[in-house]
């Protein structure tokens, strides 16, 4: 969520709807708000929160810099990672040495279309990785996790204690777990990050 401050404005709540090119843009306003302005995603639609007062050059303003300030925000979590099939690769070979002391590389890794219960998986015997469609808007350490948990498997068939400890060595592990619970109940995906790979 990105946040501004804005000098002192109050009103009554109302509610603006606009539509930008190839974005939907949803400014709400609030009396209660009187010095900030917050903007989040909401699906494909921004929404920026305003003061009520704000006259309608500043909300202009607000709604672009705000706009802006999102997608830095965003271009910085991406992960360069959803770009191809090879910087998946180069990734998971990252990961591997800052993680995995260098002791798993995989033969190929590569994005593939969602899955029905899997958020990727590997296959040990010729040391592939598939990872699913869905993960290409996540935040990258929730990526590197799921790299990191195919990675594992590739040392480790099932999900014991040595496969946990492997895992465990990314810091964001019970984190990125949370993510993508929260992300496949609110979608109703009913996906699992901890069952058979």
């Amino acid at each position: 969520m990105a946040e501004a401050r804005v000098p002192s404005l109050r009103n009554r709540d109302k509610k603006n709807h606009r539509q930008a090119p190839q974005q939907k843009i949803e400014v709400r306003r609030s009396a209660r708000r009187r010095r900030t302005v917050t903007a989040y995603r909401d699906g494909d639609t921004l929404v920026v929160l305003i003061p009520a007062k704000m006259s309608k050059k500043e909300e202009e303003h607000w709604v672009a810099e705000m706009q802006r300030k999102l997608q830095r925000t965003e271009r910085r979590r991406a992960s360069p990672a959803r770009a191809s099939d090879e910087a998946l690769l180069l990734r998971c070979t990252e990961l591997s040495a800052r993680y995995l002391d260098d002791s798993v590389l995989p033969a190929s890794v590569r994005w593939v279309p969602p899955m029905r219960t899997r958020w990727a998986s590997c296959t040990p015997a010729d040391r592939t990785i598939r990872v699913s469609e869905r993960l290409r808007e996540v935040p990258s350490w929730v990526l590197d996790y799921v790299l990191v948990h195919e990675l594992a498997h590739l040392r480790v068939a099932g999900h014991n204690a040595e496969f946990w400890r492997l895992v465990r060595n990314y810091p964001r592990t019970e984190r990125a777990i949370g993510y993508l619970e929260g992300l496949s109940a609110a979608a109703g995906w009913g996906l699992t990050t901890d069952g058979d790979d």
